[in-house]
């Protein structure tokens, strides 16, 4: 439990700072309370334990048994006549009910926490930087205005050299407020900015808006002032809660028995749609609208079927060439319009598998972490090494290995190269094989990491060699 409980903890933690280092450009600088940042690093440390899960019960399982193994206590046991597998037997029930509640936490905790997360991240994302005007630099980050500041007194948060262009009327710079100095001032609720200029004037452009062309002069009106007050309301710069119902219909915040529901209604909706795109190309677009259409437009009465080519002899220059434009004109529109309809469909069939994926992805989990046990306690058992050094080094390679079969999976059943459950299950099929023989390895004590097994043979071969090159 003590190795198992800190690479738990280790895990997670490393993956949040990767988190953060991810989203840090995001975060800097916005003014986030501090009880939204830690509810935000909350849900994101559950959002992370499928992937730190199976991590520490790899390394956990390599440690603990590599540990009994460095002390001879696993030589001790078999002496006695236990096999590796009855030593083994009270971990792996510990990992059955782990198996357990990781099915149990995918199907009802994980889809609340992603809902929790995605929807605050969103919000976190959205929320606008704090205003911070450097001298020298226009501050575009305030709308419909624009302000430059010469100097900036840090102390007493004093500017000189005020320049602001104003551009609430949508008309362009028409409005510019000079000042020697002023201050910036915020509400506490964030929503005004509040300026105080002193010793300016103000230029406004008077535009006609009836007037459609510009002239070569235009009136003006200037103003001076000793102090002026300008109250700018601000968006955007506050944090606001959305409604998490907006975020409900995406797969990853919807349980099995969801999914499940939603993957059928996909499905019945995808069939109506491609039921209906073969009827309108085959039926209507070059049956009726080229034989019966033809047909129709012919002066005489035809009663009998008669071959497209005949009937095509029969008509007069204008008449073939009024057929030929009017085919070339339906073969174009069915043309772009087959186009559309598979891209429709292709659509609509990700979306489906997006769902088969996230189904499938519930078991996955469970599993996982029985075959990175039955991966790790033999492989412990082999190498006979504690401690966090070589134990490390192998299972966050294995890892690696599982992580990269479990993506290149996914990716594979989202482009619809691999059925879903194909692609997602793909990294179980590719490691429990490898957990097996290493059981089994293990159970039989043999030392496949001996690297004297694997040099002698091709020692014995180059004797052989050599022996036969002399005799030559």
């Amino acid at each position: 439990m003590g190795p198992f409980l800190m690479t738990f903890f280790i895990s997670v933690f490393l993956l949040l700072m990767q988190f953060l280092w991810k989203y840090i450009d995001e975060f800097v600088g916005k003014g986030i309370d501090t009880p939204v940042m830690a509810q935000l690093l909350f849900y994101a440390s559950v959002n992370f334990i499928p992937m730190a899960l199976p991590l520490a019960i790899l390394l956990s399982s390599i440690m603990t048994f590599g540990s009994i193994g460095e002390h001879y206590e696993l030589v001790a046991l078999k002496s006695s006549g236990i096999s590796l597998l009855r030593i083994m037997y009270p971990l792996i029930v510990f990992i059955s009910f782990v198996s357990i509640g990781a099915l149990l936490f995918s199907n009802y905790v994980l889809p609340v926490a992603n809902l929790k997360f995605y929807s605050l991240l969103y919000d976190v994302r959205n929320i606008r930087p704090e205003i911070n005007i450097k001298p020298g630099i226009f501050y575009n980050g305030i709308d419909d205005y624009s302000i430059r500041v010469q100097k900036k007194n840090k102390k007493t948060n004093i500017l000189y050299g005020v320049m602001i262009y104003d551009q609430t009327n949508r008309q362009g710079n028409t409005t510019v407020i000079v000042a020697d100095s002023g201050k910036i001032l915020m509400t506490d609720d964030k929503r005004y900015l509040l300026l105080n200029l002193y010793n300016g004037e103000k230029y406004d452009e008077l535009r006609d808006e009836a007037q459609s062309s510009w002239r070569s002069r235009h009136p003006h009106q200037k103003d001076k002032f000793s102090e002026e007050d300008i109250t700018i309301e601000l968006t955007g710069f506050g944090f606001n809660r959305s409604d998490e119902s907006l975020f409900t219909d995406n797969y990853k915040m919807l349980n099995i028995s969801q999914l499940k529901q939603v993957e059928d209604s996909l499905q019945v909706e995808y069939d109506k749609r491609d039921s209906a795109y073969k009827v309108s190309v085959v039926d209507v677009a070059f049956l009726k609208k080229i034989a019966l259409d033809s047909l129709a437009n012919r002066r005489s009465t035809i009663d009998t079927f008669i071959h497209p080519d005949t009937l095509f002899k029969t008509f007069s220059k204008e008449e073939k060439i009024q057929v030929l434009e009017n085919a070339l004109s339906i073969a174009r529109s069915q043309a772009a319009y087959i186009t559309l309809s598979v891209d429709e469909l292709e659509a609509r069939e990700s979306f489906i598998v997006k769902h088969k994926v996230e189904f499938h992805l519930k078991f996955t989990l469970a599993f996982a972490c029985l075959i990175l046990f039955f991966i790790g306690a033999p492989l412990g058992a082999i190498i006979r090494k504690g401690g966090l050094g070589m134990p490390v080094v192998v299972s966050v390679l294995l890892f690696i290995l599982y992580y990269i079969i479990s993506l290149v999976g996914e990716k594979f059943a989202k482009e619809l190269i691999l059925p879903a459950w194909a692609g997602v299950w793909l990294s179980s099929a590719v490691l429990f094989p490898f957990g097996l023989f290493l059981t089994y390895k293990a159970a039989s004590d043999s030392v496949i990491f001996n690297i004297d097994l694997y040099i002698e043979p091709i020692k014995k071969l180059y004797e052989k060699i050599m022996k036969k090159r002399k005799k030559r």
